[in-house]
Formats: C-alpha cells, sequence, structure tokens
C-alpha cells in the first residue's frame, strides 16, 4: 500500500519498431504549450487513439510511434469524508501528507510529448 502505483502506460513504442529512419522521412510531433503534469492514464489514451488512427489509416507497418516522456512523479490525494459528522473523523489539513495515488509525467513548454514518423 505503501509503493509507487503502477503506471497505466505499458508501451512506448508501436508500430515498425525496427524500421530504418530513411524508411519513414517525415517525423511528427505532439509538443507540450505549457508547464504542466499529464497523467499516466492521459498519455495511454492519447496512445491508443493515435495508433487506432494510424492504423486505420494505413496499416500497422507503416509508421513507428514513440511515446517521449515518462511518468515518474507521484501524486498523493488527501481523501476527506463527506458524510454527516465527518469533521468529528478527520483531522482537515493537518498531517495531510496523503498515499499514493497516480504517477505523472512532469512536462516543460515545448517539450516534445509524442513522435510519429511515417512516409510523406
Amino acid at each position: 500500500c505503501r509503493g509507487v502505483p503502477d503506471a497505466k502506460l505499458r508501451t512506448y513504442d508501436l508500430g515498425a519498431k525496427r524500421a530504418d529512419v530513411s524508411l519513414f522521412p517525415l517525423c511528427l510531433h505532439v509538443v507540450s504549450c505549457e508547464l504542466e503534469q499529464i497523467s499516466s492514464e492521459a498519455l495511454e489514451a492519447a496512445r491508443i487513439q493515435a495508433n487506432k488512427y494510424m492504423v486505420k489509416r494505413s496499416n500497422k507497418d507503416a509508421f513507428h510511434m514513440r511515446i517521449r516522456v515518462h511518468p515518474f512523479h507521484v501524486c498523493r490525494i488527501n481523501k476527506m469524508l463527506s458524510c454527516a459528522g465527518a469533521d468529528r473523523l478527520q483531522t482537515g489539513m493537518r498531517q495531510s501528507y496523503g498515499k499514493p495515488y497516480c504517477t505523472v509525467a512532469r512536462v516543460r513548454i515545448g517539450q516534445i510529448l509524442l513522435s510519429v514518423r511515417t512516409r510523406d
């Protein structure tokens, strides 16, 4: 219970992983426009949608996609009760360190989140 929760993101490379760089000359990037934290669930959802779109438009050997950020930072949650008489049971913000909730990737402005290499 005290450890780091597992990231929902398992696969970071998709498509033709062993393809040469000259085979896929076009490279598209998804770039962060602000300083933010992106959860592993959001990265997994982006990976699934981008993979589904690319496989639908072409086949799975016509591109190589890579997730370029890794969710290492642990977010914590201080669960609060919302029932009658909750003020008698809990301590509010006193000792409010919280339990590990999920993992997030901390990204900078202009950092590449996802790259897709494909043909023209």
